[in-house]
């Protein structure tokens, strides 16, 4: 699972290819959408995505987990205040 790594609007993803070039790593799925508010942990809920690999140890596989993970920059930009027509309130 891909941790949120701060609060924020998706914009994009890069490194997918430098990460799925890592020896082990099978596949990886982006299953955020993008220009969505993604919240982190504890706030939220939800991850960005999966990695998946296989390797004769589980040492390796979450070696391989850990430096496709480090090869991937997500793009978050901040989320607007904005002020609720009806009750006034700043919701951000």
């Amino acid at each position: 699972m891909i941790p949120v790594p701060r609060s924020g609007i998706f914009e994009r993803v890069e490194g997918i290819e430098a990460a799925e070039s890592v020896p082990g790593v099978t596949e990886i799925q982006i299953t955020a959408r993008l220009h969505d508010y993604v919240a982190a942990w504890p706030e939220g809920s939800s991850y960005l995505g999966f990695i998946f690999a296989r390797a004769d140890s589980a040492a390796e596989v979450e070696k391989a987990l850990r430096e496709a993970h480090a090869r991937l920059q997500f793009r978050l930009s901040p989320r607007l205040a904005v002020e609720h027509p009806a009750t006034g309130k700043i919701a951000t």
